[in-house]
Protein backbone atom coordinates (compact mmCIF):
# COMPACT_ATOMS: atom_id res chain seq x y z
CA UNK A 1 0.00 0.00 0.00
CA UNK A 2 2.68 2.51 1.04
CA UNK A 3 4.90 1.78 -1.98
CA UNK A 4 2.22 1.62 -4.67
CA UNK A 5 -0.12 4.16 -3.11
CA UNK A 6 1.91 6.71 -1.13
CA UNK A 7 -0.03 8.53 1.56
CA UNK A 8 -1.71 11.78 0.50
CA UNK A 9 -2.55 14.31 3.23
CA UNK A 10 -5.57 16.41 2.27
CA UNK A 11 -5.86 19.60 4.35
CA UNK A 12 -9.12 21.51 4.56
CA UNK A 13 -9.13 24.82 6.42
CA UNK A 14 -12.71 26.03 6.71
CA UNK A 15 -14.12 29.45 7.52
CA UNK A 16 -17.87 30.18 7.43
CA UNK A 17 -18.71 27.56 4.81
CA UNK A 18 -21.48 25.66 6.56
CA UNK A 19 -23.50 25.36 3.34
CA UNK A 20 -20.57 23.83 1.42
CA UNK A 21 -18.42 21.91 3.91
CA UNK A 22 -20.30 18.60 3.81
CA UNK A 23 -20.07 18.26 0.04
CA UNK A 24 -16.40 19.22 0.19
CA UNK A 25 -15.49 16.62 2.83
CA UNK A 26 -17.54 13.87 1.20
CA UNK A 27 -15.74 14.51 -2.10
CA UNK A 28 -12.47 13.67 -0.31
CA UNK A 29 -13.86 10.69 1.59
CA UNK A 30 -15.23 9.27 -1.67
CA UNK A 31 -11.98 9.51 -3.65
CA UNK A 32 -11.07 6.35 -5.56
CA UNK A 33 -7.51 6.69 -4.24
CA UNK A 34 -7.12 4.27 -1.29
CA UNK A 35 -4.51 5.95 0.94
CA UNK A 36 -5.65 9.35 2.21
CA UNK A 37 -5.10 11.20 5.48
CA UNK A 38 -7.74 13.91 5.89
CA UNK A 39 -6.98 16.82 8.22
CA UNK A 40 -9.76 19.37 8.76
CA UNK A 41 -9.46 22.62 10.71
CA UNK A 42 -12.21 25.11 11.43
CA UNK A 43 -10.47 28.48 11.51
CA UNK A 44 -12.79 30.40 13.84
CA UNK A 45 -16.03 30.18 11.86
CA UNK A 46 -18.93 32.29 13.12
CA UNK A 47 -21.59 30.00 11.63
CA UNK A 48 -22.36 26.28 12.15
CA UNK A 49 -19.41 24.98 10.11
CA UNK A 50 -17.67 23.38 13.11
CA UNK A 51 -20.82 21.52 14.20
CA UNK A 52 -21.31 20.11 10.71
CA UNK A 53 -17.68 18.97 10.62
CA UNK A 54 -18.04 17.28 14.02
CA UNK A 55 -20.96 15.18 12.74
CA UNK A 56 -18.93 14.07 9.72
CA UNK A 57 -15.85 13.44 11.85
CA UNK A 58 -17.76 11.05 14.09
CA UNK A 59 -18.83 9.07 11.03
CA UNK A 60 -15.59 9.04 9.01
CA UNK A 61 -12.91 9.37 11.67
CA UNK A 62 -10.69 12.03 10.11
CA UNK A 63 -8.58 14.47 12.12
CA UNK A 64 -10.50 17.59 13.18
CA UNK A 65 -9.49 20.64 15.18
CA UNK A 66 -11.36 23.91 15.86
CA UNK A 67 -9.31 27.02 16.61
CA UNK A 68 -9.47 30.78 16.89
CA UNK A 69 -8.99 32.45 13.51
CA UNK A 70 -5.32 32.34 12.44
CA UNK A 71 -5.55 32.82 8.70
CA UNK A 72 -5.13 30.29 5.92
CA UNK A 73 -1.34 30.25 5.45
CA UNK A 74 -0.56 29.84 9.15
CA UNK A 75 -3.19 27.11 9.48
CA UNK A 76 -1.86 25.24 6.46
CA UNK A 77 1.70 25.36 7.79
CA UNK A 78 0.68 23.93 11.16
CA UNK A 79 -1.25 21.14 9.44
CA UNK A 80 1.62 20.34 7.09
CA UNK A 81 3.97 20.06 10.09
CA UNK A 82 1.90 17.19 11.48
CA UNK A 83 0.86 15.64 8.17
CA UNK A 84 2.28 12.19 7.44
CA UNK A 85 1.77 12.12 3.68
CA UNK A 86 4.39 12.08 0.96
CA UNK A 87 2.03 14.41 -0.89
CA UNK A 88 -0.04 17.32 0.45
CA UNK A 89 -3.25 18.64 -1.08
CA UNK A 90 -4.58 21.87 0.51
CA UNK A 91 -8.24 22.12 -0.48
CA UNK A 92 -10.84 24.89 -0.22
CA UNK A 93 -13.81 24.10 2.01
CA UNK A 94 -16.25 25.38 -0.63
CA UNK A 95 -14.84 23.30 -3.51
CA UNK A 96 -15.43 19.72 -4.68
CA UNK A 97 -12.91 17.04 -5.74
CA UNK A 98 -13.83 14.81 -8.65
CA UNK A 99 -13.58 11.10 -7.67
CA UNK A 100 -10.43 10.25 -9.68
CA UNK A 101 -8.52 13.41 -8.82
CA UNK A 102 -5.89 12.12 -6.40
CA UNK A 103 -5.44 8.79 -8.18
CA UNK A 104 -4.76 10.64 -11.45
CA UNK A 105 -2.25 13.02 -9.90
CA UNK A 106 -0.30 10.49 -7.83
CA UNK A 107 0.02 8.19 -10.83
CA UNK A 108 1.27 11.07 -12.96
CA UNK A 109 3.89 12.19 -10.43
CA UNK A 110 5.37 8.71 -10.07
CA UNK A 111 8.91 8.72 -11.45
CA UNK A 112 8.94 12.49 -12.08
CA UNK A 113 11.06 13.99 -9.27
CA UNK A 114 11.43 17.22 -11.24
CA UNK A 115 7.71 17.90 -10.78
CA UNK A 116 7.21 19.64 -7.44
CA UNK A 117 3.52 20.34 -7.94
CA UNK A 118 0.82 18.68 -10.02
CA UNK A 119 -2.43 20.43 -10.90
CA UNK A 120 -5.27 20.08 -13.38
CA UNK A 121 -8.19 21.86 -14.91
CA UNK A 122 -11.32 22.91 -13.01
CA UNK A 123 -15.03 23.17 -13.68
CA UNK A 124 -16.52 26.35 -12.28
CA UNK A 125 -19.90 26.04 -10.55
CA UNK A 126 -22.25 28.49 -8.84
CA UNK A 127 -23.22 28.50 -5.17
CA UNK A 128 -25.86 25.84 -5.85
CA UNK A 129 -23.45 23.52 -7.67
CA UNK A 130 -24.65 24.32 -11.19
CA UNK A 131 -22.01 24.49 -13.95
CA UNK A 132 -21.06 27.89 -15.39
CA UNK A 133 -20.44 26.97 -19.05
CA UNK A 134 -19.18 30.40 -20.13
CA UNK A 135 -16.41 30.26 -17.52
CA UNK A 136 -15.19 26.75 -18.31
CA UNK A 137 -12.47 26.09 -20.86
CA UNK A 138 -10.73 22.85 -21.78
CA UNK A 139 -7.12 24.01 -21.43
CA UNK A 140 -4.32 21.71 -22.67
CA UNK A 141 -1.48 20.23 -20.62
CA UNK A 142 1.18 22.74 -19.68
CA UNK A 143 4.47 22.65 -17.79
CA UNK A 144 5.18 25.81 -15.83
CA UNK A 145 8.56 27.10 -14.73
CA UNK A 146 9.33 30.27 -12.78
CA UNK A 147 9.27 32.52 -15.85
CA UNK A 148 5.92 31.13 -16.98
CA UNK A 149 4.30 32.00 -13.65
CA UNK A 150 6.11 35.23 -12.78
CA UNK A 151 5.63 36.75 -16.23
CA UNK A 152 2.20 35.13 -16.80
CA UNK A 153 3.38 33.53 -20.05
CA UNK A 154 0.98 30.57 -19.74
CA UNK A 155 -2.32 29.83 -18.05
CA UNK A 156 -1.70 29.24 -14.36
CA UNK A 157 -2.33 26.26 -12.09
CA UNK A 158 -5.83 26.30 -10.53
CA UNK A 159 -5.53 26.42 -6.74
CA UNK A 160 -8.24 23.78 -6.03
CA UNK A 161 -6.14 21.15 -7.82
CA UNK A 162 -2.66 21.69 -6.35
CA UNK A 163 -0.87 18.56 -5.14
CA UNK A 164 2.56 19.19 -3.56
CA UNK A 165 5.47 16.96 -2.72
CA UNK A 166 5.68 17.54 1.02
CA UNK A 167 9.48 17.51 1.20
CA UNK A 168 9.71 20.24 -1.45
CA UNK A 169 7.00 22.27 0.23
CA UNK A 170 8.97 22.18 3.49
CA UNK A 171 12.31 22.86 1.79
CA UNK A 172 11.10 26.27 0.53
CA UNK A 173 9.66 27.25 3.91
CA UNK A 174 5.97 26.49 3.39
CA UNK A 175 3.26 29.11 2.90
CA UNK A 176 3.89 32.78 3.65
CA UNK A 177 1.66 34.03 6.53
CA UNK A 178 2.40 37.63 5.54
CA UNK A 179 0.55 37.27 2.22
CA UNK A 180 -3.18 36.53 2.22
CA UNK A 181 -3.30 34.92 -1.22
CA UNK A 182 -1.36 31.74 -0.61
CA UNK A 183 -0.99 29.93 -3.95
CA UNK A 184 1.06 32.38 -6.05
CA UNK A 185 3.92 32.86 -3.52
CA UNK A 186 4.39 29.14 -2.92
CA UNK A 187 4.35 28.27 -6.63
CA UNK A 188 6.94 30.95 -7.34
CA UNK A 189 9.18 29.72 -4.51
CA UNK A 190 8.97 26.11 -5.70
CA UNK A 191 9.67 26.92 -9.35
CA UNK A 192 12.44 29.34 -8.31
CA UNK A 193 14.03 26.35 -6.55
CA UNK A 194 14.16 24.55 -9.92
CA UNK A 195 11.04 22.39 -9.88
CA UNK A 196 8.16 22.36 -12.36
CA UNK A 197 4.42 22.74 -11.94
CA UNK A 198 2.69 20.37 -14.35
CA UNK A 199 -0.97 21.12 -15.10
CA UNK A 200 -2.83 18.13 -16.50
CA UNK A 201 -5.53 18.44 -19.14
CA UNK A 202 -7.97 16.43 -17.02
CA UNK A 203 -10.61 18.28 -14.99
CA UNK A 204 -9.90 17.39 -11.36
CA UNK A 205 -12.10 19.63 -9.22
CA UNK A 206 -15.11 21.92 -9.14
CA UNK A 207 -14.41 25.51 -8.13
CA UNK A 208 -17.38 27.22 -6.52
CA UNK A 209 -18.06 30.82 -7.51
CA UNK A 210 -20.01 32.77 -4.87
CA UNK A 211 -20.19 36.16 -3.20
CA UNK A 212 -17.40 35.60 -0.67
CA UNK A 213 -14.70 34.29 -3.03
CA UNK A 214 -11.38 35.88 -2.12
CA UNK A 215 -10.62 36.86 -5.72
CA UNK A 216 -13.64 39.20 -5.69
CA UNK A 217 -11.82 41.40 -3.18
CA UNK A 218 -9.76 43.09 -5.86
CA UNK A 219 -7.83 45.41 -3.59
CA UNK A 220 -6.74 42.43 -1.48
CA UNK A 221 -5.78 40.49 -4.59
CA UNK A 222 -3.75 43.35 -6.03
CA UNK A 223 -1.94 44.08 -2.77
CA UNK A 224 -1.12 40.38 -2.27
CA UNK A 225 0.16 39.81 -5.80
CA UNK A 226 2.33 42.94 -5.82
CA UNK A 227 3.69 42.07 -2.38
CA UNK A 228 4.56 38.64 -3.77
CA UNK A 229 6.29 40.14 -6.80
CA UNK A 230 8.39 42.39 -4.55
CA UNK A 231 10.04 39.27 -3.15
CA UNK A 232 11.58 38.86 -6.60
CA UNK A 233 12.31 42.50 -7.42
CA UNK A 234 15.89 41.64 -8.35
CA UNK A 235 14.56 39.64 -11.31
CA UNK A 236 15.15 41.41 -14.67
CA UNK A 237 11.48 41.06 -15.61
CA UNK A 238 10.15 42.51 -12.34
CA UNK A 239 8.98 45.90 -13.77
CA UNK A 240 7.31 44.25 -16.76
CA UNK A 241 5.66 41.56 -14.64
CA UNK A 242 4.17 44.19 -12.32
CA UNK A 243 3.01 46.35 -15.20
CA UNK A 244 1.41 43.39 -16.96
CA UNK A 245 -0.51 42.42 -13.85
CA UNK A 246 -1.60 45.99 -13.09
CA UNK A 247 -2.76 46.39 -16.69
CA UNK A 248 -4.84 43.24 -16.39
CA UNK A 249 -6.48 44.39 -13.15
CA UNK A 250 -6.94 47.94 -14.46
CA UNK A 251 -9.12 46.80 -17.35
CA UNK A 252 -11.23 44.70 -14.97
CA UNK A 253 -11.64 47.44 -12.37
CA UNK A 254 -12.42 50.11 -14.96
CA UNK A 255 -15.80 48.47 -15.53
CA UNK A 256 -17.17 48.55 -11.99
CA UNK A 257 -14.60 50.02 -9.58
CA UNK A 258 -13.52 53.28 -11.14
CA UNK A 259 -11.84 54.62 -8.01
CA UNK A 260 -9.49 51.63 -7.82
CA UNK A 261 -9.00 51.74 -11.59
CA UNK A 262 -7.77 55.34 -11.37
CA UNK A 263 -5.27 54.33 -8.69
CA UNK A 264 -3.98 51.53 -10.91
CA UNK A 265 -3.71 53.71 -14.01
CA UNK A 266 -1.31 56.02 -12.15
CA UNK A 267 0.97 53.01 -11.54
CA UNK A 268 1.33 52.06 -15.21
CA UNK A 269 4.31 53.76 -16.93
CA UNK A 270 3.54 55.09 -20.40
CA UNK A 271 6.08 52.70 -21.90
CA UNK A 272 4.05 49.80 -20.46
CA UNK A 273 0.70 50.87 -21.92
CA UNK A 274 -0.90 48.08 -23.98
CA UNK A 275 -4.20 47.43 -25.72
CA UNK A 276 -5.57 46.48 -22.29
CA UNK A 277 -4.61 49.89 -20.95
CA UNK A 278 -6.44 51.58 -23.80
CA UNK A 279 -9.47 49.34 -23.32
CA UNK A 280 -9.54 50.17 -19.62
CA UNK A 281 -9.07 53.85 -20.34
CA UNK A 282 -12.07 53.80 -22.67
CA UNK A 283 -14.17 52.04 -20.03
CA UNK A 284 -13.07 54.55 -17.43
CA UNK A 285 -13.89 57.52 -19.67
CA UNK A 286 -17.25 56.41 -21.04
Amino acid sequence: MTCKHPLVSVIISSYNHEQYIEECILSVVNQSYPNIELIVVDDGSKDNTAKKIEVLQEKYGFSFHAQENQGLAKTLNSCIARANGEFVAPFGSDDVMLPERLATQVEYMHGKPEVGVCAGNIEQIDSGGNPLPKRNKNRPFRRLDFEDIFCAKKDGAPAPTLLFRKDILLSVGGFDPQIEIEDLPILLKITKAGYFVDVLQETLAKYRVHETNTYKNRRLMIDSVLKTYRQFEDHPSYPEACAKYINSMFVKCAKNDKALAKELLKQIPLRCWTSKTLKGFMRLSF
